[in-house]
C-alpha cells in the first residue's frame, strides 16, 4: 500500500542543501503495522511528513513515496487533497500544536467531513460523537463544545485519534503519538490506536523511538540510523535476529530492571545527521 522507495530529502542551511533523510527504502503492505525507530533527528518524522508533502516549502525531495501505486510526489493538487482528506490519517506527536486554541473539539473534527465529503453539520457531529466513544471520550457530545485547554493531554490526543478516523482512511501515520504523554496514559492510547487498526484493517506506520513499543504494536520494525533505514526485520524476531551493529546497541542500551547498580549501557559516540555520513555506513566506527 505504502511504498518509500530510495527516499532522499534535503534543506537548506547556511547557504547550501543539506541532506536530512539520505535513502529510505521501506514498504507498509495494506493492513500491516510497520514501525520505523531510532534517535532523535534520525529523520523519522520527515520521512512519515514526506506522505502527506508536509514538509517545509524549501524542501526537495529525490527518489519515490507510492501510495497504491500512486507517486505522491507527482500528484497534482486535487489527487493531494483526496490523499490527505480521504485516503491517509495523521496522529502528530503533540496534539496541543495541531489543534487551534480558538476553536471547539466539535469545529475541528466535522470541518473536514463537511468540506470534503458534502457532510450535513448535524450528520457529522453525530458521526464525531460515536468516534469519540469508540476512543474512550467519555460524554462525548459534551465534549463537542470544548475548546483543546479544557481537555487533558491523554484526552486531546484520543480527539486526534478520532479526527485521524474521522474520514475512514486506509492507512494510518502515528507519529510519536504518546511521547507527551505519561507512562499509564501511553498505554491506553496505544491500545486505543491498536484496536482501531484492527477493526478497521488500517495499514499503520508507526514512528517511535521505544523498541519495546514497536515490538509490541506492530508486526515489522525498521530501524534508521543518519537519514538511512540501516535493518528491517519481523518484529516478533527484534531481540535475537538483530543484525546491525545500530539495532544491537539499541537493544543493549534499555534499563533493565534486574541490572541493580549496573550503569546503564550509552550508544558509542553521538547520533549523526544525514549530512554528516560519509559513503559506506554511517554507524561504522
Amino acid at each position: 500500500m505504502l511504498e518509500f522507495d530510495g527516499l532522499h530529502i534535503t534543506l537548506p542551511l547556511k547557504g547550501e542543501h543539506r541532506t536530512v533523510v539520505h535513502r529510505v527504502d521501506l514498504a507498509v503492505p495494506a493492513g500491516s503495522a510497520v514501525a520505523l525507530v531510532g534517535e532523535s533527528g534520525s529523520g523519522k518524522s520527515l520521512t512519515a511528513r514526506s506522505v502527506l508533502r508536509l514538509l517545509p516549502p524549501a524542501a526537495r525531495v529525490g527518489g519515490d513515496v507510492r501510495f497504491a501505486g500512486a507517486s505522491i510526489p507527482a500528484m497534482d493538487r486535487a489527487a493531494l487533497r483526496t490523499l490527505r482528506s480521504r485516503d491517509v490519517g495523521m496522529v502528530f506527536q503533540d496534539p496541543r500544536a495541531h489543534v487551534n486554541p480558538l476553536r471547539t473539539i466539535g469545529d475541528f473534527l466535522t470541518e473536514g467531513l463537511v468540506a470534503t465529503r458534502g457532510t450535513s453539520r448535524r450528520d457529522a457531529e453525530a458521526k464525531a460523537v460515536a468516534l469519540l466513544r469508540e476512543v474512550g471520550v467519555a460524554d462525548a457530545a459534551r465534549r463537542l463544545r470544548a475548546r483543546p485547554a479544557e481537555l487533558s493531554g491523554g484526552l486531546l490526543q484520543r480527539v486526534m485519534i478520532a479526527a485521524a478516523l474521522l474520514a475512514e482512511p486506509r492507512l494510518l501515520l502515528a507519529d510519536e503519538p504518546t511521547t507527551a504523554l505519561d507512562v499509564t496514559t501511553q498505554a491506553e492510547v496505544m491500545a486505543v490506536i491498536d484496536e482501531a487498526r484492527a477493526q478497521r484493517g488500517l495499514a499503520l506506520l508507526f514512528i517511535t523511538h521505544d523498541l519495546a513499543l514497536a515490538a509490541a504494536v506492530c508486526d515489522r520494525v525498521a530501524v534508521m540510523y543518519a537519514g538511512s533505514t540501516v535493518e528491517e526485520l519481523p518484529a516478533s524476531g527484534l531481540h535475537g535476529d538483530a543484525h546491525h551493529p545500530y539495532t544491537r546497541a539499541l537493544l543493549a542500551s534499555r534499563p533493565d530492571a534486574g541490572a541493580g547498580d549496573e550503569p546503564l549501557r550509552a550508544v558509542p559516540g553521538r547520533p549523526l545527521s544525514a549530512f554528516e555520513a560519509g559513503p559506506g555506513c554511517a554507524f561504522a566506527p
